[in-house]
């Protein structure tokens, strides 16, 4: 059971470098997106 758990970790943290995921935030409806992803404010 630990090991499964340690390899979602690890697939999550691979999956949010390269930027597989979606921001799910409800205030995230109405901010505009860039071909579909949202761009960061941190980003520039």
């Amino acid at each position: 059971m630990e090991l499964f758990l340690l390899a979602l970790v690890i697939l999550l943290a691979i999956a949010g470098a390269l930027r597989w995921t979606a921001d799910s935030r409800d205030y995230a409806d109405w901010r505009p997106s860039d071909g579909g992803f949202r761009r960061s404010p941190r980003e520039g």
